[in-house]
C-alpha cells in the first residue's frame, strides 16, 4: 500500500472509477491511508466516525447486536467496498460494526472532503446512490429469508451467496466460514446449523474438500 500514491489507490477503486482526471486528483489530495489489524473495529454501532472508508485490501465484517451481546453477521465486505456512508449522508450513529477480519487496508474520506466531492463527483453521487440500493436490496433478501424460510433454506441462500467460481467454473467458497459465524447470518443456534451442514453434505448439495474449501453442488439453490 505504502508505494502507490494516493491517485493510483483510487483510480483502483470502483467507486471513483468514472472521474475525470481533475476530479481524481481532487479526491487524491482529500484522502489519507490507515490500516486495520485483524479484530479491530472500523466504525461502532451506535456511535458517529464522520468518516467513508474504502476498502483496499483485506475483508470486514458487518455485525449487529443488543444488550445482551448476541451478534447476527449482515455482512462480509471486500476491496472496493465502503463504509460509513450512511451516517455521512444522514449523520445519524452506525447502524452496525465493521470489524477487520484480517489485516485491512483503507482510504479515508472526512465528512467535508466527501460533501464536497458530491456535488463536484456526479458519477461519485451514482456510485455511492446504486450501493446504497444494493444493500437494502440485499435487507430486504435477508428479511425475506428470516421470515420465510426455514433453516435449510436460510442456510443454503447463506452458502450461495459467498460462493463464487473457481477456475473450473464450479460455485466454491474458497475462505473457511465456521458454524457459528453462520449461525449468526441465518438467525439460528449453532447446533441446529452443524447439523444442516451435515445433512447437506450426506445428501450430495455440499461438498467440503481436503482443503478446506467448499463445493457448492447447483441443486443447493433450489433450497435458497
Amino acid at each position: 500500500m505504502s508505494m502507490l500514491s494516493n491517485l493510483e489507490l483510487i483510480r483502483r477503486v470502483p467507486l471513483f472509477a468514472l472521474l475525470t482526471a481533475n476530479q481524481a486528483e481532487s479526491v487524491a489530495e482529500s484522502v489519507t491511508k490507515r490500516r486495520f489489524k485483524r479484530g479491530e473495529v472500523i466504525v461502532e454501532q451506535g456511535e458517529k466516525s464522520n468518516t467513508l472508508f474504502i476498502i483496499l485490501t483485506g475483508r470486514v465484517r458487518v455485525v449487529t447486536s443488543d444488550k445482551r451481546g448476541r451478534e447476527v453477521i449482515l455482512a462480509t465486505l471486500q476491496p472496493g467496498d465502503y463504509i460509513g456512508e450512511m451516517s455521512l449522508i444522514d449523520n445519524q450513529e452506525h447502524s452496525a460494526t465493521c470489524r477487520a477480519e484480517v489485516q485491512t487496508d483503507v482510504l479515508v474520506l472526512g465528512r467535508a472532503e466527501f460533501a464536497r466531492c458530491l456535488p463536484e463527483n456526479s458519477s461519485m453521487a451514482y456510485a455511492i446512490m446504486k450501493g446504497l440500493v444494493q444493500r437494502l436490496r440485499q435487507a430486504d433478501r435477508k428479511i425475506e429469508s428470516l421470515a420465510l424460510m426455514d433453516v435449510y433454506g436460510r442456510v443454503a441462500r447463506a452458502l450461495l451467496e459467498f460462493a463464487l467460481p473457481d477456475r473450473e467454473g464450479q460455485m466454491t467458497i474458497k475462505d473457511r466460514i465456521s458454524r457459528q459465524d453462520i449461525a449468526k447470518m441465518v438467525g439460528a443456534s449453532r447446533e441446529m446449523v452443524s447439523r444442516v451442514m451435515k445433512d447437506l453434505e450426506d445428501r450430495g448439495f455440499i461438498e467440503t474438500r481436503e482443503d478446506g474449501s467448499m463445493l457448492i453442488k447447483d441443486r443447493l439453490s433450489t433450497l435458497g
